[in-house]
């Protein structure tokens, strides 16, 4: 998809000093109607402004909000927006009682170090996280005392990519409440001159727009703004909630009087090129599609849906076969056939009749698919300037035959050879896309993940359609020997109808007199060669309307390609040219100002009266994410559950209640510190958790026993290749072996990849796994001076009965219903306690009436919980002994 998506703003507020154990909505706070209008919580936000200067497709955007703490004491105010994945930040500023507080980009393992001495210091951080298909979200949270005004302001910049023959803006509106000054401003300037600009909002009429909306093209400038005043705002004529709450979109594309476009600024050039008019080049496509079990019900579905949708597209020059894996391969032809009405009505019915069925053979399928692209090109089956397309969708991992990644990348690229482009579409999550990924750019051609929603066929259509109208094979950009330097890419093997070559370099002579750069091609019926000519005069007289747009742009554009460019070598680089390539890409981060996932922006910030340090880290190469609910959903407050409940908390203290028992068991695991015990093994959800305990400190004035706690804890899941371990120190979330930390002075929420994490400082945190499982993990603080105790975690699970019959481990054997009798309830050696005689699995045990804590509500008092104890490490309630759970590391 080659469109620049705008941020979607959502401002949330949220108190510093909440009462409530676990995180509360700010989109709640956010909908109360009892507050006077405009002021939520006690903070008003009075201005939001999206300003963005588009020059030569390249958008400069900046998002600032403006608030003020209108309650009697400090609050905490957040500043939420979501970006483009594919956008750089470039600046964050921070300005509370016109104090300025700006960001600095910085060498990630460099801000790392800065990061981790700030949590350590009990400080909290500014992030960015991937949020749905193409946006990240940046979060960062300052403390605003009692009437003072606070201005966030984000800056990024991005290259807008010509897709379906137009340039897209798109702007997610959710600002949740009424704001006095909400303003969208867009000036567009492009040198060939503006063809045509479009704007359009999902959530309000046309009628709506027309008064709110200003759109106006001429010459070679664009502009766009729509004000809302707080009356158009309203959902309602009385009501002090907010109508903005959908997708804005604008849209443009520019003249083409010729092929391409040439613009030179300060030395450095950016060269455009996107003929018209071209005959499409017939094509051949393999169709390599899994039909593995794990392919079965809706996703196979929607891929036959898709298929036969682009059956209808295909045209008569064309030709096509399909290829399907399993543990096995088969195929619909045994070699290409042209795309003839009677071989599309029977492709159709192949298509309908496809059905699931065992293993994943990837090697196999796409090695069969390129052979037979081969012979068909060996044969002449096909015409001789045609083009070859292979185009593989899987939704998992290789599991029969061979199956080791490298070896069937190493495979694929023998075969091919580099005579045409792969394509691979991940379906779903369950899968390596960096394998994908890295197999499609040796070959030319790039991956896409096809996520999993009821609109999969048509991400799929979609996907097609964008390779669907080859216009050029074999694409080669010359420049003059010997006076360009450091060109961005310049050759491609296809050029499609409605996209766009971008490539930009540097002048060796600034005041050279004149400029020529020639495009070669292979068409449809012969060779083609385009020269554009430039005449530097002109072109100075031509740019001098500059002062309308920012002043480097080119340059700052050739340094984005350019780092781009070098990141997505990098995926496939190994060694010593993986480092190259590295520190190219990092000394140019760090020279434009760029975050991107070498680097880090650090700002510093108040809070509570001492310097902090804000880390804004931009999620790795694999960072795409699956779709996720509206923000609303992840945001909820979480209320605690009645029943049933199990955790593990206090020294450690096993809680197991039994709703048809309407009582609890507990008992406790006496283990030196270090052990790490398996509280929780799914194998088929993938989720595991694991505990490592801590001892209290040494020295203990007393002859009790040393008491133990859990002071570390690590989740995984499998599936989503997601690993979360938690300490009383910070919080550190893997996703796909990138890390990001968290401290626990965080109030904050990371939405990726299915997952949900909810931070809220210094009391408690909340994973949810989609729709399964949620675990919440409370943290316990104590005096740091405390010459015995310290602090270490509680661990709860909420809806246990998301996690499969299998699940097993110290807590998960409990999950699924079990029976157990109390009898014989008589005093105990302890006269405060009664000792009763318990039987359950079999076994007749001693058990004793006791109590323990539930520290979900409140961290510091909890809820008194009675239940029978079952003495000796849980022998005869727990399966086998105790001894059977204890494993070597937390993961």
């Amino acid at each position: 998809m080659a469109s620049v998506w705008w941020p979607c703003l959502v401002l949330a507020l949220l108190s510093a000093l909440a009462a409530s154990g676990f995180p509360r909505s700010p989109f709640r706070l956010l909908g109360k109607r009892s507050l006077p209008e405009g002021v939520t919580d006690g903070v008003e936000v009075y201005s939001t402004i999206i300003n963005s200067k588009v020059t030569s497709r390249f958008a400069h955007n900046v998002v600032t909000t403006r608030a003020v703490n209108r309650a009697d004491k400090a609050k905490e105010v957040s500043f939420d927006v979501e970006l483009p994945k594919t956008a750089f930040i470039t600046n964050f500023t921070l300005t509370i009682d016109g104090v300025t507080y700006p960001g600095n980009v910085k060498e990630k393992e460099a801000a790392k170090k800065q990061y981790e001495k700030a949590v350590s210091q009990g400080k909290t951080a500014g992030l960015v996280k991937a949020s749905g298909r193409k946006l990240e979200k940046f979060t960062v949270s300052v403390n605003v005392a009692a009437g003072s005004k606070v201005t966030f302001e984000l800056t990024y910049e991005e290259l807008l990519k010509r897709h379906k023959g137009k340039y897209e803006m798109y702007l997610k509106i959710q600002p949740k409440q009424l704001v006095k000054h909400f303003e969208i401003e867009a000036d567009i300037f492009e040198p060939q001159g503006i063809s045509m600009l479009d704007a359009e909002a999902s959530f309000i009429t046309n009628d709506f727009l027309g008064s709110a909306l200003t759109k106006s093209f001429s010459g070679k400038k664009g502009h766009v703004s729509f004000k809302p005043s707080l009356d158009q705002q309203r959902s309602c004529p009385t009501c002090t909630d907010s109508l903005l709450n959908g997708d804005f979109t604008i849209t443009y594309d520019v003249n083409r009087e010729s092929p391409g476009n040439v613009q030179i600024v300060n030395g450095y050039f950016v060269h455009f090129f996107a003929p018209q008019g071209l005959p499409v080049v017939p094509k051949s496509v393999a169709f390599v599609i899994d039909v593995s079990g794990s392919m079965a019900g809706r996703k196979l579905e929607q891929t036959k849906e898709a298929l036969l949708r682009i059956l209808e597209d295909m045209k008569e020059e064309d030709y096509l076969n399909f290829i399907l894996f399993s543990g096995d391969v088969s195929t619909w032809k045994e070699h290409l056939v042209q795309a003839t009405p009677e071989n599309l009505q029977e492709a159709k019915m192949f298509v309908k009749s496809i059905d699931d069925r065992g293993m994943t053979n990837i090697n196999d399928g796409l090695l069969r698919g390129i052979s037979m692209l081969n012979k068909a090109r060996e044969e002449h089956r096909v015409p001789e300037r045609s083009t070859s397309i292979v185009i593989m969708l899987t939704d998992g991992d290789a599991n029969v035959g061979e199956s080791r990644p490298e070896k069937i990348q190493e495979n694929v690229r023998n075969a091919i050879r580099g005579k045409f482009p792969l394509y691979n579409l991940g379906f779903g999550n369950n899968l390596n896309y960096n394998f994908l990924e890295n197999m499609a750019l040796e070959n030319q051609g790039f991956a896409r993940r096809i996520y999993e929603d009821s609109d999969a066929d048509l991400q799929l259509q979609g996907f097609y359609e964008e390779v669907a109208n080859p216009l050029l094979t074999g694409v080669e950009v010359e420049y003059p020997e010997n006076a360009i330097l450091d060109l961005t890419q310049n050759t491609y093997q296809h050029f499609y109808d409605g996209s766009e070559i971008v490539v930009a370099g540097r002048l060796v002579d600034e005041d050279m007199n004149s400029f020529k750069a020639d495009v070669k091609g292979h068409g449809a019926t012969n060779d083609l060669t385009f020269t554009e000519e430039v005449d530097m005069k002109e072109m100075e007289k031509a740019l001098q309307e500059r002062d309308y747009i920012f002043g480097d742009y080119i340059e700052r554009l050739w340094a984005y390609l350019t780092i781009e460019q070098l990141l997505e070598k990098r995926k496939k680089a190994h060694g010593e040219e993986k480092e190259n390539l590295t520190a190219q890409a990092l000394d140019l981060s760090l020279k434009y100002h760029f975050v991107t996932p070498l680097t880090s922006m650090v700002v510093t910030k108040p809070e509570d009266n001492e310097d902090e340090r804000a880390i804004a880290d931009k999620p790795g190469e694999d960072a795409e994410a699956t779709p996720v609910s509206p923000a609303m959903t992840y945001l909820t407050s979480y209320q605690p559950p009645q029943n049933p409940y199990y955790y593990v908390d206090g020294d450690p203290h096993f809680i197991i209640q039994v709703p048809e028992k309407d009582d609890a068991l507990c008992f406790n695991i006496d283990e030196d510190p270090g052990t790490v015990l398996r509280l929780i093994q799914d194998p088929v959800t993938g989720l595991t958790v694991n505990g490592q305990i801590i001892g209290d400190k040494r020295g203990s004035p007393d002859s009790k026993p040393r008491k133990t706690y859990f002071g570390k804890l690590g989740i995984a899941n499998a599936q989503m290749d997601v690993q979360v371990e938690v300490t009383t120190e910070k919080i550190t979330l893997w996703n796909r072996a990138m890390p990001s930390t968290f401290s626990w002075l965080d109030t904050l929420t990371v939405t990726q990849d299915g997952l949900s994490m909810m931070i809220n400082k210094k009391k408690n945190m909340v994973v949810s796994f989609g729709d399964g499982v949620t675990f919440v993990v409370v943290l316990h603080q104590v005096w740091k001076k405390h010459p015995v105790h310290r602090d270490f975690l509680g661990f709860y699970v909420v809806d246990s009965h998301r996690m499969s019959a299998q699940t097993h481990g110290l807590l998960g054997q409990f999950f699924q219903p079990f029976d157990f009798k109390v009898s014989d309830i008589r005093p105990g050696s302890d006269p405060t306690k009664s000792d009763a005689t318990l039987v359950v699995k079999n076994h007749q045990l001693t058990v004793t009436r006791g109590s323990q804590k539930d520290y979900r509500k409140d961290a510091s008092v909890g809820t008194k919980v009675v239940c029978w104890f079952v003495h000796n490490n849980g022998q005869g309630l727990i399966d086998g002994v105790h001894t059977d759970y204890v494993i070597p590391s937390l993961f």
